[in-house]
């Protein structure tokens, strides 16, 4: 199915549970097989993205066991991993190639991770760069700027870097780096970027000291095997908030989110854009906040969008653009230059499809400016192979005057298997 055709809906209710946080389900694989033990996972999502993480890593010879509801990881230690016997092939997933290129720097074998066409014009010089002055020996294309990368693994040194971006990309590839490198290992942002990283790698027993804007990891402390519970992903509840905020009569509860602070961002502009958002019955489990998000259709206004806030919501932005699209006034995004080296360059890719749904939206280097309205009119949208463009399209056209068919949809597979079954079941067309 490579392409899908949705109708307006007068309502979204019920009670969903969207699937578990990528990113906590990324380093849940990584850690689980540096550490020494048996590691358990619950909640695991099984995307592609996970699933090419997973893959790599039984390449390099880790037992993983999965019975569709617990992940079992056979820990190979610190220095355990073999050399894989092939091309590492991470998908469409930056955060497995990023972060696995910080671990690999460090290890005492050859190997190459490469990806598919989306992924293989991404950056990666703003990891390459600062693991080169840990002392990893890394090429690839364009100057090694580009996958696929190969990496000569070896002795590394500790660092300290000033990111010139908040991204935990960067800062986890170090800190994977940081774990087998001489020395301690800091890195520094402009303001906080989501901090999975430094919780899981605290959990598992790693020797880490958290300071303002920055984190240093000590390397050559062994991790110790841990059980843990992933929460449902705030990123992927975030299309079914907007999709009860912008629809009338809507009322929405979706269980045992992730409220991390650092990814909170999200409930924080559709907060201040005048959204019903209630946490209820918060909670931590595995080290991380969780919550279930009580939203309610709202009339939403244009706000101002800059500064810290940025980082934390930073991969739902296609859709608080929706949310703007149906806002009262202008809503003013800067300080996103980040956005426009995601899957597709995300600024455009949105500007492009509201203004096909009869929006007025303008482009700024670091941002836009969305026009809202109450008519969003039909047509054919274009994800452009970019998940969370496909499904904030999607949710776009639960308010629309007409039908919306969204192109090149198979991409929703990498992060959300499940979303379109779910809603269709949330959302009522009489």
């Amino acid at each position: 199915m490579n392409s899908i055709t949705l109708q307006p809906a007068v309502s979204v209710k019920g009670e969903i549970i969207v699937p578990g946080d990528k990113s906590i389900s990324h380093r849940s694989i990584m850690l689980g097989a540096i550490a020494n033990g048996i590691t358990t996972v619950r909640g695991f999502l099984r995307g592609e993205d996970n699933m090419s993480t997973m893959k790599a890593f039984r390449a390099m010879g880790v037992d993983i066991a999965d019975d569709g509801e617990t992940i079992r990881i056979t820990g190979c230690g610190l220095r355990g991993l073999k050399e894989p016997g092939d091309v590492l092939d991470c998908g469409n997933s930056g955060t497995t190639i990023r972060l696995i290129t910080g671990l690999l720097s460090g290890q005492s074998f050859f190997s190459v991770v490469t990806g598919d066409q989306y992924l293989r014009k991404r950056p990666m010089k703003r990891v390459v760069e600062p693991l080169s002055l840990m002392g990893a020996r890394i090429s690839g294309r364009s100057g090694g700027t580009l996958a696929p990368l190969a990496i000569n693994g070896g002795a590394l040194k500790g660092i300290a870097y000033q990111s010139p971006v908040s991204s935990a990309q960067i800062k986890s590839s170090l800190m994977l780096a940081g774990l087998y490198a001489d020395g301690e290992t800091t890195v520094s942002e402009p303001s906080l970027s989501r901090d999975h990283s430094e919780r899981m790698f605290r959990l598992f027993g790693a020797s880490l000291t958290i300071n303002d804007n920055g984190v240093s990891v000590r390397g050559g402390v062994e991790l110790t095997a841990q059980e843990v519970t992933v929460p449902g992903d705030i990123s992927s509840a975030a299309f079914f908030m907007v999709a009860a905020l912008i629809t009338p009569n809507s009322e929405l509860l979706i269980k045992n989110v992730g409220v991390n602070p650092s990814r909170t961002g999200v409930i924080d502009i559709l907060q201040a854009m005048g959204g019903d958002i209630q946490l209820v019955d918060q909670r931590e489990v595995s080290g991380e906040p969780v919550a279930d998000l009580l939203v309610r259709s709202s009339r939403l206004k244009g706000i101002s969008i800059s500064g810290s806030v940025v980082p934390r919501a930073i991969d739902e932005f296609p859709a608080i653009c929706v949310a703007a699209a149906r806002a009262e006034g202008v809503t003013t995004i800067r300080d996103a230059k980040e956005l426009r080296v995601k899957e597709t360059d995300r600024i455009t890719a949105m500007a492009v499809n509201l203004r096909k749904l009869g929006i007025t939206v303008v482009e700024t280097e670091d941002g836009m400016d969305i026009t809202g309205s109450e008519l969003l009119v039909g047509g054919n949208v274009d994800s452009s192979g970019d998940h969370r463009i496909a499904m904030s399209m999607s949710v776009a056209s639960l308010v629309a005057t007409s039908a919306i068919t969204v192109t090149d949809i198979e991409c929703v597979a990498t992060s959300f298997p499940t979303f379109f079954p779910l809603l269709e079941k949330v959302s009522s067309n009489c």
